[in-house]
């Protein structure tokens, strides 16, 4: 599990360090910053399918996702004596993400390459600096590998001493996508698979030509697919080797007296029956509300038989009806027994509804001059984080 997560440099994300629980809720005003985190997450998880440079490309490039705001904000700027004006940068530009957990912990910096006149791609993101640290908080004795541009040390066997890897890192390459070894660096090997095992949700399509609502050939299915396409074939996956209980008491408690229904087609393709009371025949997929498909949706995502070490749902109220969110905060406070949670919502009742809950760990997000931060958080509550030691 994710102890803590450290962002610096990003968006409105100036210097942020959150600590993080089994379930997650965060949540703020429009504008407050909710959506960077996310996208921060998931650049993290990119770096392990070696994507970052792209997904970066994608938000506009590493210029635009640095924090536009001041490098430092005085005490004056902060009281409003004094104008919020741009001061002579003490270090380098960089763009920093990070966390911890239980046994390791990882950072990646990014940055610009130097000028040169000579190529086109002046502007194109280079990692300058990724470590790998065994336990919850980095100390240089924890220190299992460190890269520094294209050089990269890990320690020994022996732990007293450091090996100087054979190979020259690209810039634009992560550790992830050069160094899994499972002889010489384990832990990178191990710790990439965790992070490529993360679950993002939030493209769940509900329209009329949705994926999720066209007649579907049957396939083993244990992980739902972020666009929903395999929806009946995951749920007849939990029917037979999943909570099958589970998955009725969940469309129970959000449609009372409803049940669904796995039935066989021609050639092998399987349909989705919807049982609702009053009705004298089942509904399909084609046929259901947008609410209810994408309630279903989220069902066989949280009710997975494999489920993740970390499943991040990206406002899953949309398009729901208020009196569903109850039974979904239900639903997500079961998932998190089994995998760690990260919700990021603004609907006021599944924000209630997720706060009873003992274990969830409410992240308020407020935003003050442009930059992002977390209500009622101080020095006392804000986990140790040491971004590098200086050299």
């Amino acid at each position: 599990m994710l102890t803590t997560l450290a962002i610096y440099n990003y968006r409105s994300l100036r210097d942020v360090v959150l600590p993080l629980g089994r379930l997650n809720l965060v949540t703020g005003a429009n504008g407050s910053g909710k959506s960077n985190l996310y996208k921060a997450l998931r650049l993290l998880a990119h770096t392990a399918s070696g994507g970052v440079v792209a997904a970066l490309a994608q938000d506009g490039g590493l210029g635009s996702s640095f924090w536009a705001g001041p490098e430092r904000l005085s005490r004056s700027m902060l009281t409003g004596e004094m104008p919020i004006e741009d001061t002579v940068r003490q270090a380098p530009k960089r763009l920093k993400l990070g966390f911890a957990g239980d046994d390791f912990g990882y950072l990646i910096e990014l940055g610009l390459p130097k000028p040169d006149s000579t190529s086109l791609f002046g502007l194109d993101p280079q990692v300058k600096r990724e470590a790998i640290w065994c336990g919850p908080r980095y100390r240089p004795s924890s220190l299992l590998l460190e890269r520094r541009g294209a050089l990269v040390k890990a320690r020994s066997a022996d732990g007293r001493g450091w090996l100087a890897l054979d190979m020259q890192m690209q810039h634009g390459d992560s550790i992830f996508s050069e160094l899994a070894d499972p002889e010489r660096t384990p832990e990178v090997l191990r710790l990439r698979e965790s992070i490529r095992a993360w679950r993002f949700y939030d493209h769940f399509r509900t329209d009329g030509d949705a994926p999720a609502r066209r007649l579907q050939l049957g396939t083993h299915t244990q992980v739902l697919h972020h666009d929903g396409r395999d929806l009946v074939s995951a749920i007849q996956t939990i029917f037979e080797i999943g909570d099958r209980e589970a998955l009725d008491h969940a469309v129970a408690d959000a449609f009372p007296g409803a049940s669904i229904a796995i039935v066989p087609e021609a050639n092998g393709m399987l349909q989705l029956h919807f049982y609702q009371q009053g009705l004298l025949r089942p509904l399909n997929t084609g046929e259901l509300s947008d609410g209810t498909l994408r309630y279903l949706l989220l069902i066989a995502a949280l009710l997975t038989p494999r489920p993740p070490e970390l499943m991040v749902l990206n406002e899953p109220e949309t398009s729901l009806h208020p009196d569903l969110l109850p039974a979904l905060a239900r639903l997500i406070a079961l998932a998190s027994d089994r995998s760690q949670l990260w919700v990021v919502s603004h609907a006021n009742r599944l924000i209630n509804a997720l706060a009873q809950f003992e274990h969830c760990n409410c992240l308020a997000l407020d935003k003050r001059l442009g930059e992002t931060q977390i209500l009622g958080q101080d020095l006392l509550s804000t986990p140790s984080w040491h971004w590098q030691v200086k050299r």
